[in-house]
């Protein structure tokens, strides 16, 4: 069986790169979740890099803890932390072990699965918005910290793929300042999007706490 280009799960050594490499490069790429209930797929239209030790935007700027433990492990899982007191929140893990960095998946278009992904978050009025923004995404894949630490670059089954998808052309990417990020990090440029998508969530200049 001959498998589509864009259909080609990406290798955990896509992920084994600087972070603000890997941030722009997964733009157009596809997230598969498998759920009890069937798959949903989303193409990537939003990330945010967060550089651990360098980074005082970052859960791991002040070092291990059990809450961020999965940054420090493999790249290529997912670091899921819980925000708010309400919502989740889903970011893949980059660089070599040890090297505690990651990308905050901020947006994306529903390509596959659009009827399950609404079960999940009823509340959504159309398309564009059903994974517009880091908290809607995760709601709209039934994320949750059951799956911290799940291998999106796995073989065999598991809750997460990343597939190669369709990467826009490099004048489309847009980056500026990370949302709701303040501080010594907050002119960061290290958010990235896709120009025009509709699915791209809108900027928010400061929250008082740190994300992935």
């Amino acid at each position: 069986m001959i498998t589509a280009p864009e259909r080609t799960p990406l290798a955990r050594a896509f992920f084994d790169r600087p972070v603000l490499e890997i941030a722009p490069d997964l733009l157009g790429r596809v997230l598969v979740r498998a759920t009890d209930d069937g798959p949903i797929e989303l193409r990537l239209t939003e990330v945010e890099a967060y550089d651990g030790p360098n980074d005082p935007g970052s859960h791991a700027y002040r070092g291990r803890t059990d809450r961020n433990a999965v940054m420090f492990g493999p790249p290529g899982h997912a670091y899921v932390y819980f925000t708010y007191g309400m919502w989740h929140c889903l970011n893949l893990v980059c660089g070599p072990e040890g090297t505690p960095s990651g990308v905050l998946l901020r947006g994306g278009e529903i390509t596959a699965g659009a009827d399950l992904a609404r079960l999940h978050r009823p509340t959504s009025r159309k398309a564009a918005d059903l994974a517009q923004g880091p908290a809607r995404l995760a709601t709209a894949l039934s994320v949750d910290r059951t799956l911290d630490g799940a291998d999106a670059c796995s073989a065999g089954a598991g809750p997460f793929r990343i597939l190669t998808g369709t990467p826009p052309d490099p004048a489309a990417i847009r980056s500026g300042p990370r949302t709701g990020v303040g501080g010594e990090g907050a002119a960061h440029p290290w958010r990235y999007w896709i120009d025009g998508d509709p699915t791209v969530s809108p900027y928010r200049a400061h929250a008082p706490r740190r994300r992935g």
